[in-house]
């Protein structure tokens, strides 16, 4: 089978140098003021798996459109980007920032606008009709008193539950239940299975709090759901109380609670038939289709939404920035156009299991995408679909709150004290909550 341009620039990682002797295409980032030469610095958390391959196809294709800059990958492992946060506040407090980093639209940036880590990136916005591209539902988190702060490249789906489909056919049970009761019921069925297959694959902290944002948004709805993380948000309410219950409940069918698996590694244990479930964003399709799985959607492995969270899709965006004192500005801001432009995008979001954060896709485009993909389109697209961001992947909190949030998870974790639990964070919603 013939390989993909897609594919061989996944695969490759092709080198500033390498590229320089194919630099006969174009369609990618240009630069701000004549050709950006000398180093980038590009500070992201992408090191596992599909994450890494997209980011390497990225890279190519700005590669054979900017020859003589080299790429220096600052990528910190640690999935949610828990570490490269903490190191990137480091070195930003030490005015010592990377050319551009990594971030997540919404709560998570405006943290770093409001700290005057950022320059504003209007004119690229207003060069490229980024305005008109983009889809109008993230425009305003990526905006702050009036300007724009990043370029965003893709938009992942949170509220995901995967599954492997050979176990539920065994077994007799649902990749697909429409209940947390009967999800609960199922996680049940595969411990009492024997054979120590994994009812449901978890990893480092963070795996935690991402599911039980999806069982918030279950019992929820998703105008109550997003009501709690504004300022006078219920935290005390019986809808959290039985979230809480529920995430309880779930604990005993976890993989493990001592963040000994990463998160690709969970993916890993589910496509090697060693888990039946896992809760996480679609960045899991990229390692399930790839890798060394390779397995075949819909026969080998299953999607749909967490129990309880159909017609909602739950985002996260990652983009980049332009931050203040950046060494090599030019070479930034010609990265920021490849992320901004249809071909980076397409090269990355087709490897990393995402959709392009633009407006529109045609028909030509959408050939590219992959079945869990189109169907991830359609959805985001549907005029009944409601949209709601994510806590854990920076949508909906700062990263001050997300950290007071990880405080009240490992405590729980710990105790399993569920009114502990709740106090703890209606204590962090009252004290971070921020206006838009």
């Amino acid at each position: 089978m013939p390989i993909t341009r897609r594919a061989f620039l996944a695969a490759s990682g092709l080198s500033a140098a390498a590229a320089a002797l194919a630099a006969c295409g174009s369609g990618g980032g240009a630069s701000s003021s004549g050709t950006p030469s000398g180093q980038l610095e590009v500070f992201s958390w992408w090191t596992a798996g599909g994450e890494k391959d997209a980011l390497n196809a990225l890279v190519a294709d700005f590669s054979l459109n900017n020859p003589t800059v080299r790429f220096v990958n600052r990528a910190v492992a640690g999935g949610a980007g828990t570490a490269a946060k903490a190191e990137l506040a480091r070195r930003l407090q030490a005015g010592s920032p990377p050319d551009t980093f990594q971030g997540q639209i919404g709560g998570a940036l405006h943290g770093y606008v409001e700290a005057g880590q950022l320059e504003p990136v209007d004119f690229l916005y207003h060069q490229e009709g980024w305005e008109k591209t983009f889809n109008p539902q993230l425009l305003p988190m990526i905006r702050k008193g009036g300007s724009y702060y990043a370029v965003p490249v893709d938009i992942h789906h949170i509220n995901m539950l995967w599954s492997n489909q050979k176990i539920c056919d065994h077994l007799g049970i649902s990749s697909s239940p429409t209940t947390i009761r009967e999800f609960l019921d199922n996680l049940k069925t595969v411990q009492r299975s024997g054979g120590g297959i994994i009812p449901l694959a978890t990893s480092e902290e963070w795996s935690f709090k991402h599911a039980f944002e999806t069982l918030l948004l279950s019992v929820l709805g998703p105008d109550q759901y997003t009501a709690l993380w504004k300022p006078g948000g219920n935290f005390g309410s019986s809808g959290v109380k039985q979230a809480i219950s529920y995430f309880a409940e779930l604990l005993p069918y976890c993989s493990s609670l001592d963040g000994s698996l990463t998160w690709d590694q969970a993916t890993q244990k589910l496509g090697q038939g060693k888990a039946c479930y896992q809760i996480m964003g679609d960045w899991a399709e990229a390692n399930l289709k790839a890798g060394s799985l390779y397995l075949t959607p819909r026969k080998d492995y299953n999607w749909a939404p967490v129990p309880g969270t159909e017609g909602v899709f739950e985002f996260e965006a990652d983009c980049f920035t332009l931050p203040k004192g950046a060494k090599n500005r030019d070479a930034a801001v010609a990265w920021l156009k490849e992320c901004g432009s249809r071909r980076g995008q397409d090269d990355f979001d087709t490897v990393k299991g995402a959709i392009p954060p633009r407006a529109s896709v045609d028909s030509t485009e959408r050939t590219l995408y992959d079945e869990y993909q189109k169907w991830s389109l359609d959805l985001w697209r549907a005029k009944s679909t409601r949209l709601v961001g994510s806590v854990t992947h920076g949508t909906l909190v700062t990263n001050d709150w997300n950290s007071a949030i990880d405080t009240a998870v490992t405590a729980f974790l710990k105790t399993r004290q569920q009114s502990s639990f709740q106090e703890a964070l209606a204590a962090a919603g009252k004290k971070y909550a921020f206006t838009d």
